[in-house]
């Protein structure tokens, strides 16, 4: 007769003894853990986090005409693209006065896409386009205007990028101006205005 194959046990482990058994030498065992009593009596505090004073739940009381929009680089140039007119597509939008601005960051990503896109950076330089200067280093524009946003929420961001209209719906109370059907529209406005959808 052969021998009987034993089949091990599948994940098992050794059993590794507590550091404060009693067999372990005093001075290498570990020391019970106390208790500490909580107190009833003291106030506990909390961190809540703080919300502008302008949002009325997801209402934005700050924005009314005149409405200052920040236009990102592909809105530039898929408005060129679409052959919109930037300031007076807006107004059509949103039924009032528009000051588009530009951020410095987007501005050096327009001359940095170089002869192809000097259309763009005519339109840029535009003096019914309000210059924004940007104090922090580096030019990606994407954080520099998502950072804009979350201090002031007086502004209304105008891009065509998905990863950035993402990042801004998180935010509550900045509305997101985008072009659909050859016309510019625009999504989270209190006062729902926008070029009709068809």
């Amino acid at each position: 007769m052969g021998k009987q194959k034993k089949t091990k046990k599948y994940a098992t482990m050794k059993r590794m003894i507590s550091l404060r058994d009693q067999r372990i030498n005093e001075k290498d065992r570990a020391k019970p853990r106390k208790k500490i009593k909580e107190d009833t009596s003291a106030i506990k505090e909390r961190e809540v986090t703080k919300y502008p004073s302008c949002l009325f739940f997801q209402y934005n009381t700050q924005l009314g005409p005149p409405y200052h929009i920040l236009v990102d680089t592909n809105f530039i140039n898929f408005s060129i693209k679409a052959k919109l007119d930037i300031v007076q597509s807006m107004m059509d939008c949103l039924y009032a006065k528009c000051i588009p601005c530009i951020t410095d960051c987007v501005m050096a990503e327009i001359e940095k896409l170089g002869k192809k896109y000097r259309v763009a950076l005519r339109i840029a330089k535009d003096p019914r386009f309000e210059r924004l200067p940007c104090t922090h280093k580096g030019t990606y524009a994407d954080d520099c205007l998502v950072q804009r946003v979350t201090q002031h929420k007086c502004y209304i961001i105008a891009t065509v990028d998905r990863d950035l209209k993402r990042r801004i719906r998180k935010i509550p109370g900045v509305p997101i101006m985008y072009i659909s059907n050859h016309r510019y529209n625009i999504e989270r406005m209190p006062d729902d205005y926008g070029a009709p959808r068809f």
